[in-house]
């Protein structure tokens, strides 16, 4: 259903990056636009016919707008917005702003861990096969952007957040990739994460999902593809004797011939060629992007040797999905030692669920605002104040054939600017050992 936006009554509330470009995008259209956010102050440059509401949010206002454009870092939840709702205003997000006017094939990714990887992945795998891809969401070009420039296939990383207000996307293929505990101080529960998650699933032609994982399993009917680690012969399976990645059967992708490693990269690797597949890749052009890929910045990063010792930055490891991932993936690879950084804030998540996988650690350190609570899950584990002190704990701890990772299974924002300063972080008090 296309918006008729010419002069119609709308409010943005939240204005952040998104937020922002949105108030752009519906200008163009020819909105009426307002614009709101609860910081007291802001440093914004939006055109001078916005009028801009700074501070606590006003549920008169909202309820006169004819639409609401709400923010992905704000919940529906806030008393204003539900207000408004009540009245009949209709409250949606960029995503579902962007689904309204793009006419051209869309794959869908979302999941606890692993969406920026498999979303940078489709997207290569599809260019790399002569199809004309552009990334978008929470990765790449903000999503309204996308709609002036020329693409094929949009391949868009969407969040729990996103997804609750968007409703009319139809991917030509989505995934759930995984789920596991994040969010729950916004969540009432795993339950209700895990609906939002699997929204993304709704009017989508093929639901692709992980026989590794219970909880991404489609609850629409339709078509569904599944991956995992098992040989099967249908969907996405992994020959561990021979290492090939198999697609229905037949030999895919030679692991041994990929830049990404690791069991968990197996999985993201298997949902990027199912994915690519159905909007159009070719096989070839899923092997060539596999043995070119680089690897994201802070997710499982080498950032230096030193003395024999591979210092790992998984600062994108922002919840206990993700840093199970990382030891599981990487504690084959380590011949000594394995010291694990961890901390931060936990955001409402069991720590309790690390406690398998710190069995495979040998010496844990934690910061931040929750590392008390993670220390104590393991015996001899040390508390430090700052990163620079983690790092020089570990230097001190280690030699030739250990590694040291930094995987929070925390939020950044008690200690950090983000997850990206917290590796940036890292990396310095690294390179200061030498």
């Amino acid at each position: 259903m296309v918006l008729n936006l010419a002069n119609k009554q709308v409010a943005v509330v939240g204005l952040g990056l998104t937020g922002q470009s949105c108030v752009r995008f519906l200008l163009d259209k020819g909105a009426n636009v307002s614009a709101f956010d609860s910081r007291e102050s802001l440093n914004l440059s939006l055109p001078a016919e916005v009028q801009v509401k700074l501070g606590p949010f006003d549920a008169d206002s909202f309820c006169q707008a004819q639409l609401i454009l709400l923010s992905p870092g704000l919940a529906l939840a806030e008393p204003a917005i539900q207000a408004a709702l009540k009245a009949g205003v209709e409250v949606i997000g960029d995503i579902e702003l962007f689904a309204r006017f793009n006419h051209k094939p869309v794959v869908a990714i979302t999941g606890s861990n692993g969406k920026s990887t498999v979303t940078s992945l489709v997207t290569d795998m599809l260019n790399a096969s002569g199809v004309n891809a552009k990334m978008g969401g929470n990765i790449g070009t903000p999503v309204l952007e996308l709609l002036d420039t020329d693409y094929e296939v949009a391949v868009l990383e969407l969040s729990s957040f996103q997804l609750e207000t968007t409703h009319s996307l139809a991917p030509v293929a989505a995934t759930v990739l995984n789920i596991s505990a994040d969010h729950l101080d916004r969540y009432t529960g795993m339950q209700a994460y895990q609906q939002a998650k699997l929204s993304i699933y709704q009017g989508a032609d093929l639901c692709v999902y992980s026989r590794e994982d219970k909880l991404t399993v489609p609850n629409v009917g339709g078509k569904a593809m599944s991956f995992g680690l098992d040989n099967s012969d249908y969907g996405m399976g992994f020959d561990a004797d021979s290492g090939w990645i198999r697609y229905q059967g037949q030999p895919l992708v030679e692991l041994a011939e990929c830049s990404l490693v690791g069991q968990h990269n197996v999985l993201n690797i298997q949902a990027s060629a199912a994915l690519a597949l159905a909007a159009g890749a070719t096989i070839e052009g899923i092997r060539q992007a596999c043995r070119e890929f680089k690897n994201l910045p802070h997710r499982c990063e080498l950032v230096r040797v030193h003395r024999g010792v591979r210092w790992v930055d998984d600062s994108k490891g922002t919840n206990i999905g993700a840093t199970l991932a990382a030891i599981d993936g990487l504690r084959d690879q380590v011949k000594g030692k394995l010291v694990l950084i961890a901390g931060g804030d936990g955001k409402g998540a069991d720590f309790n669920e690390l406690l398998p996988a710190l069995g495979k650690v040998d010496k844990l350190i934690c910061l931040g605002k929750d590392g008390a609570a993670i220390a104590a899950l393991k015996q001899d584990s040390s508390l430090v104040a700052s990163m620079e002190e983690a790092v020089s704990l570990a230097d001190g701890w280690t030699q030739s054939g250990d590694m040291v990772l930094l995987s929070p299974a925390c939020a950044s924002l008690d200690m950090f600017k983000n997850y990206h300063h917290r590796g940036q972080v890292f990396a310095t008090a690294v390179e200061a050992l030498l």
